[in-house]
């Protein structure tokens, strides 16, 4: 079993440290609010009082935090991790931000004689509960085969893609489909609706048929009952959608339906939705169509 430090216990976070605890795992944690991770101490984990104390006290710390201004506030500083590290010492982030700046925080840590893996992953809360989380690692392939057996005690799949920066690469091109392919099933439902079909039987039907992704079929229920806690809000997915069109441009890739759908979500947040799961696009293409929900 390996000494883990996690940093970062929202939604997700939390939930990595949990099943890395249930393997067995001896984790250390660090969260802004303390009191969030209350849970998690009850069920063993130990506490670091800063993201430094976090690093300094295990061979392996992960990161898993909601942007790129965060990711920097637990890496750089006197108290941060990148402090913390030393010779041998492995750092892997699972947050979602820019190739870019993986990449050079990865050059940061190797002058601190450690290594740098990004992972993001891809699924959603319930996916992870039930254990179907799938990870993606960019990074020296040594250390990716080094600690891959940590990696599958947090989901099954766990895919090398190349070197640093290509894993958060591809999860920008995985989540751009999820708030595609949504406002495409929400305009189809909107159209059935809209000519006589009742909600509940164009949800059933459409779900039943080979339209239905796994991501459609766990979100779209949203529709119908929106959870309290977001999964993934109105500000994240719009985060990932601007990072998907920074990388378009750049790499010169058209994204038509990213410039759309993108659009979309300023609009709930200017019906101030932003904090709902991102599946409340729903209400806005429904106000928009004249659909009363």
């Amino acid at each position: 079993m390996a000494t883990i430090g996690f940093v970062g216990l929202g939604a997700m976070g939390s939930r990595v440290t949990k099943r890395l605890l249930d393997a067995g795992h001896t984790v250390t944690g660090y969260n802004r609010t303390k009191s969030k991770a209350q849970w998690l101490l009850d069920a063993g984990m130990r506490w670091g009082e800063s993201p430094r104390a976090v690093a300094e006290s295990v061979d392996t710390v992960f990161t898993m935090v909601t942007n790129t201004a965060a990711l920097h506030e637990v890496f750089n500083g006197p108290d941060g991790i990148l402090a913390g590290l030393g010779t041998g010492k492995i750092y892997i982030d699972m947050s979602t931000v820019s190739p870019a700046v993986s990449r050079h925080l990865a050059s940061q840590v190797v002058e601190k004689g450690a290594h740098m893996l990004d992972s993001p992953v891809s699924g959603s809360v319930i996916t992870l509960e039930q254990g179907n989380l799938s990870l993606m690692v960019g990074g020296d392939k040594h250390i990716f085969e080094q600690v891959k057996p940590i990696l599958l005690d947090i989901g099954p799949k766990v895919n090398y893609v190349g070197k640093n920066g290509q894993a958060v690469l591809l999860k920008i091109a995985i989540n751009l489909n999820l708030q595609t392919q949504f406002v495409s099933f929400c305009e189809g439902l909107l159209l059935a609706i809209k000519g006589g079909v009742p909600v509940e039987t164009a949800l059933e039907v459409m779900l039943n048929s080979v339209i239905a992704s796994p991501s459609l079929k766990y979100r779209t229920p949203f529709i119908l009952d929106m959870p309290e806690e977001a999964w993934f809000n109105v500000n994240m997915m719009q985060k990932d959608m601007l990072l998907a069109e920074e990388l378009g441009r750049e790499l010169n890739v058209v994204l038509p339906s990213v410039a759309i759908s993108n659009q979309l979500l300023t609009s709930a947040r200017a019906m101030g939705l932003s904090k709902h799961d991102f599946a409340i696009v729903y209400k806005v293409l429904a106000r928009m169509s004249g659909v009363d929900m």
